[in-house]
This record gives structure tokens, C-alpha cells and sequence, in this order.
């Protein structure tokens, strides 16, 4: 028999609450998703709650528990992560920081994705930044799209900050970074505000009807993290494929492979055939393969359910389709496909609900349900409180070492 191969299919906050204008269902359950139910129908149907009490439900904290880590150990926040996946080495000294690139407008978050701007566009606009507001306290490092990430060195500890995605459309002024050491955070902040209107690459993006990149936003903060190697904890080797430097960062932490896929943006123009290929070709060199789609969770922040609906179909016919296909040729392979939390249309931004799961392959006997949408959290045959204990079920193995 060959090796068993495992394949983690993640469409990010795909799951919703349900909506009046789809008579009661959410977006999942009005979606046409044959392969997810098919999973279901020949697998089994759970949730599972992978975000720790007292903790936000970020990206981060939740895909670290899909990943089988307990974050209220060794985690330290958000950007540190995405530092990583840049390659910037943080000391001691560094807070790092999520830099957004948004669109305001009369004191509102517009726009917290600026229009989801290019990554040639934004590397400018970057670099622009690091010219007039860089220095050896503060540094700019260019992302993906609208991500970008602040190395603050020396920066304090004592200051609470908001993630622009939560303030859609909303004044910002509350919101703004706030805590005894939040001051030199505002204050480039507001700097930002007075330079960036007048750079060429938002005047031609306002010539050409696109939201300009007039802010940044800075949010996110944390200090380099102590992460245990994955391999130590379940002795599998792993790869993992992602637009966005969050999951890439994370990959890095724990010792996955980064497969790059030159097409995938983190929207719904992603290179879905690309992650395909990406996945079966990091299947030959790794036992576990993490594919992380971002754009449900894209749509969820601007509240567009048509965006959703097709994000989740496409993540259901050109990702878990033709993967299954393959694996099912292989002969020996697990595959679990879940959203890490739910990003709500109504509410523009993530909650703490469970997420529905679907796992299916070797060695997995057929429960009840047949159907892969929110109604698993009443029906599921299996549910994970807390969600990381959710990947030693997935792998069939006893976690190795320490509890995280």
C-alpha cells in the first residue's frame, strides 16, 4: 500500500450565520458544493471550535488551532508571524506591526483593503513610506496586496489596536491605536495621511475610478514567538500553499515547506489549478499538505454574499474536486477541509462560533450526514473543544512532547 498522504483544504471564515435574504440559510448551505457534500456523504461531518475563550478570532489564532497548537502557549500575536514569511528577523527589541494600506474617507474606513491594491502598486507606495517616515526606530517592509508589515524597534508593549477589517464603513476615530504607548503609532498614522493622497499612484488610481491608498493602518502587534517544529509534535513533514504572508509566516514557524504559487492573490481571481499542482507536486517530498484559500473570508469583510457564494464554489470545484480525484487514485490519504472561524456577511468581520468540518479517506468510517454546511454543528457525529484536538484525530496519532 503507499504511504499515507494528508491534504488540510482551508477556506478561510467560509461559514456564516443565516440571512434573510437567503430565506434562513447562509451562504454555505445556498451554495452548490457536490465534492464537500460528497466528503460528508463518505466521510464524516463535525465542528469544531478553534478559537480559544479570550482570545479574538483572527486568522492567526484560529489556523494555529486547526494546525493542532494551543496559542495560550508560545503564541505572541499576529504580525510576527508575517514577518517571518517576509524573511525580517526580529530581535528582542522589535515590535512588529500589520501594516494595512486603506481607504478612508471623512473620518470612515472606507476601504480596508484599498481597493485591493496591486502588490507592484503598493511596493511603491512602501517604499515611498520608508523614505519619508523610515528610520532606524521604524521600518517598512512590503507584503502582498494591501499587506504590509511595521518593525517598530524599541516599541512598547502597552497599546490596544483594531483590525481595520472590523471597522468597515464605520468612523475611525474610536478606533484609532490607544494605551500609554500608542502615541508614535497615531502619529504615523496620521503622517501617512498627509503624504500619501498626492503619490502618482493614487492619483492615477483615482483617475482610473480605483479607491486610493490614502492611510495606513496599523494593527496586529506582537514580538517574535516560540513555536514548536510540527514535525516534533506529530512527526509528519508538511507544506504549505497561501496568498498571504499570515500563513506563510506561520509555515515558517513550524517548519513547512512555503510552495509558492505564482498566481494566487488571496481573491477570487486566485490560480486555483495552480494550488492543484502546488498540492500533489509537495505531496511527492511531504506527508501533509495545508491548502489555505483566502478569498470567503475577503468577501465576508465587505459584506459582498454574491462574492462569497462564488468563492465558495470555486473553492469547491477547482480546489477539493480535482484533489480528491487525485487522492482517491493514490489509495491512501485523509482529507479534512473546514473554515478556520466564521467571517459573517451581516457583520463584516469575524466571530468565535464552531466551524463545520468534513474529513474523508482511509481508515474513516461514514457517519450519518450527507450534507457539508452549518447544520453539522447541530448534527455533527464529532466536535473538538477545544479545535486542537482536532488535528491528532485527523492524523491518527498521540501529540509528541509538550502539550503545544
Amino acid at each position: 500500500m503507499p504511504e499515507m498522504k494528508y491534504v488540510i483544504l482551508l477556506g478561510d471564515g467560509m461559514s456564516d450565520r443565516p440571512l434573510a435574504e437567503l430565506d434562513g440559510r447562509t451562504p454555505l448551505m445556498a451554495a452548490h458544493t457536490p465534492n464537500l457534500d460528497r466528503m460528508v456523504r463518505d466521510g464524516v461531518g463535525g465542528w469544531s471550535l478553534n478559537t480559544p475563550d479570550g482570545y479574538y478570532p483572527g486568522s492567526d489564532v484560529a489556523n494555529l488551532g486547526v494546525l493542532g497548537y494551543d496559542v495560550t502557549l508560545g503564541y505572541t500575536g499576529r504580525s510576527p508571524l508575517e514577518a517571518a514569511a517576509m524573511g525580517v528577523n526580529l530581535d528582542p527589541h522589535d515590535l512588529a506591526m500589520r501594516c494595512n494600506l486603506v481607504t478612508l474617507g471623512d473620518h470612515r474606513m472606507v476601504d480596508f483593503a484599498a481597493g485591493h491594491i496591486s502588490s507592484a502598486e503598493a511596493a511603491q507606495l512602501i517604499s515611498f513610506l520608508n523614505g519619508e517616515l523610515g528610520n532606524d526606530v521604524f521600518r517598512f517592509h512590503s507584503g502582498v496586496g494591501y499587506r504590509h508589515l511595521l518593525v517598530w524597534h524599541g516599541g512598547g508593549d502597552r497599546l490596544e489596536t483594531t483590525p481595520p477589517h472590523d471597522i468597515t464603513g464605520q468612523a475611525v476615530d474610536a478606533h484609532l491605536p490607544r494605551g500609554a504607548e500608542a502615541a508614535p503609532i497615531r502619529a504615523l498614522m496620521e503622517q501617512s495621511q498627509r503624504i500619501l493622497p498626492d503619490h502618482e499612484i493614487n492619483r492615477t488610481r483615482r483617475a482610473q475610478g480605483k479607491k486610493p491608498a490614502n492611510s495606513i493602518w496599523l494593527w496586529g502587534q506582537g514580538r517574535k514567538p516560540n513555536l514548536p517544529l510540527f514535525f516534533d509534535r506529530y512527526g509528519k513533514t508538511g507544506g504549505m500553499i497561501s496568498a498571504v504572508d499570515l500563513m506563510r509566516g506561520i509555515a515558517a514557524h513550524i517548519g513547512f515547506e512555503q510552495i509558492p504559487v505564482p498566481g494566487a492573490t488571496g481573491w477570487l481571481d486566485t490560480d486555483y489549478e495552480g494550488k492543484v499542482q502546488g498540492c500533489l507536486d509537495g505531496l511527492k517530498r511531504h506527508d501533509l499538505m495545508f491548502v489555505h484559500v483566502e478569498a470567503p473570508d475577503e468577501a465576508g469583510h465587505e459584506g459582498r454574499l454574491d462574492y462569497k457564494i462564488q468563492a465558495i464554489e470555486d473553492f469547491d470545484r477547482r480546489l477539493v474536486g480535482p484533489i480528491l480525484t487525485e487522492l482517491e487514485r493514490h489509495g491512501n490519504y485523509r482529507v479534512l477541509a473546514l473554515p478556520d472561524h466564521p467571517t459573517p456577511i451581516a457583520s463584516k468581520t469575524h466571530n468565535s462560533d464552531p466551524v463545520p468540518f468534513a474529513m474523508v479517506g482511509t481508515g474513516i468510517l461514514p457517519d450519518a450526514n450527507s450534507v457539508y454546511d452549518e447544520s453539522l454543528l447541530r448534527t455533527g457525529s464529532r466536535f473538538f473543544v477545544p479545535g486542537f484536538q482536532l488535528m491528532p484525530a485527523f492524523l491518527g496519532v498521540q501529540t509528541i512532547g509538550s502539550r503545544l
